[in-house]
């Protein structure tokens, strides 16, 4: 096994193995509590509350949740057979194949998603991602993200198949963070409430929270 896999590695494993996955995706939808902090962070514009879900996989139940509570959902993920899933999921919301690296879809969004998807990237890779997610970001938008606890490399499994994650520093997110224009709200290490997973919620500032020039 080597010591890494690629993006596009890791992307075509998701497209072969995405109705495994889906099938297997727990709907309990523990998430709840961080999703309902995540929509009440967002701003509210006069416009139908936007959310881009980089890394979407299927749509359920994360992305068809915020839909059902009025947000449009863009969906966006590398493998093609997770952006028809959420398609046939999410009919009426944007699905989207892509690459959360170099993403340019020339919109902006009140709220942004990446749940168990950073991780998959290299640590260049990670920071890449995050400047996609700032260049995305409206004023006041509310992000949300998993990583690890830690910074370091591990091998876990999906649909029978061995996968690569990737974590920085906790450090070094919240400064990648606030070098993006992000304010971190909060930040909890292997939630219990929440299947283990490390969670990251901030909010990028808006022009009037920046600090005077000079």
């Amino acid at each position: 096994m080597s010591d890494a896999m690629t993006p596009e590695e890791i992307a075509a494993l998701y497209d072969r193995i995405a109705p495994d996955w889906a099938s297997a995706r727990s709907q309990a939808l523990t998430e709840r509590r961080w999703l309902d902090r995540f929509r009440a962070h967002m701003p509210v514009t006069g416009r139908v509350q936007r959310v881009l879900d980089l890394g979407c996989g299927a749509g359920r139940p994360m992305a068809r949740y915020l839909a059902e509570r009025g947000a449009s959902v863009t969906g966006v993920d590398a493998a093609p057979a997770m952006v028809a899933l959420f398609a046939e999921n999410m009919p009426g919301h944007a699905a989207v194949k892509g690459d959360m690296r170099s993403l340019d879809l020339g919109e902006t969004f009140e709220g942004l998603l990446a749940w168990d998807s950073l991780f998959h990237l290299g640590p260049d890779d990670q920071r890449a991602a995050v400047r996609t997610m700032a260049a995305h970001a409206a004023p006041g938008a509310a992000l949300m993200l998993t990583t690890g606890h830690r910074a370091g490399e591990a091998w876990g499994e999906v649909a029978g198949e061995p996968v690569w994650h990737a974590s920085l520093d906790p450090g070094e997110y919240r400064t990648l963070l606030t070098e993006a224009g992000f304010d971190v709200l909060a930040f909890v290490p292997e939630d219990e409430s929440c299947g283990g997973h490390t969670v990251w919620l901030a909010r990028r500032r808006r022009p009037a929270d920046l600090p005077p020039e000079g």
